[in-house]
């Protein structure tokens, strides 16, 4: 971990205490196992295809959306500065025979160490977690070959996204914990159209993410009002 960590404190040890329930379908990560089918075909599509792509999925967590990546045959880097979930991400590759490259390291420190080096940078529900979400973006265009995609989530700082991602996910149904989100790091997307371009990036789309809690389910659709990505190029 680097001396200025882009990281907030309470989020890390929050993680890091929910790790052992990230590969739980009916725990705390359940949302996550919802939409990550739909995440994943996303991401597949939106890259032409995954097979033989190396792919770096920043804020990996427990692994979840780099062993479904890797699944689809892309070369998988996982980073995460939570020590135990990379702990549990390796545990269950190891377990499901894949081989991911998981790193306990900060964003900005593996652009410098490996600058160029990947076809496609996945961050995903993560910006929203950093005091500092522009210098990610930064070192994500770092880290990118030339023609590379990069594909970014978050959550937009609008009325409906409080109404629905805090007080009726953490508040209303418990579907994640108090305090996960913070209303205030929340991203408009046109902060991270902003950004992004700033970071040398092409825009190529943007998708909202729509979750049904009762079904338990997720599909894309264009209101970017809560979940939404954000994909771009590097030229």
């Amino acid at each position: 971990m680097t001396e200025t960590q882009n990281v907030d404190p309470a989020d890390i040890a929050r993680f890091s205490a929910a790790a052992s329930q990230w590969w739980d379908p009916a725990g705390e990560m359940a949302p996550l196992h919802h939409i990550n089918p739909v995440r994943s075909t996303y991401i597949d599509q939106i890259c032409g295809g995954l097979t033989g792509q190396k792919v770096i999925d920043v804020g990996c967590g427990g692994g979840l959306l780099s062993e479904a990546l890797a699944r689809r045959g892309a070369v998988v880097t996982g980073i995460d500065l939570a020590e135990a979930s990379i702990a549990i991400a390796c545990e269950h590759a190891a377990k499901s025979d894949l081989q991911i490259d998981y790193q306990c390291v900060a964003t900005e420190a593996m652009a410098q160490r490996a600058p160029n080096a990947f076809d496609v940078v996945c961050c995903l529900e993560m910006l929203e977690h950093v005091p500092d979400p522009e210098a990610i973006i930064d070192a994500c265009a770092d880290l990118l070959r030339p023609g590379g995609i990069a594909v970014f989530s978050t959550l937009n700082r609008s009325p409906r996204a409080f109404a629905l991602a805090i007080v009726a996910a953490e508040h209303v149904l418990g579907l994640i914990p108090k305090g996960t989100h913070q209303f205030a790091q929340f991203i408009r997307p046109s902060e991270l159209s902003r950004a992004a371009m700033a970071a040398g990036l092409q825009l190529v789309e943007m998708k909202g993410l729509h979750y049904n809690p009762i079904l338990k389910n997720a599909r894309l659709n264009d209101d970017l009002a809560v979940n939404y990505f954000l994909v771009a190029r590097k030229p």
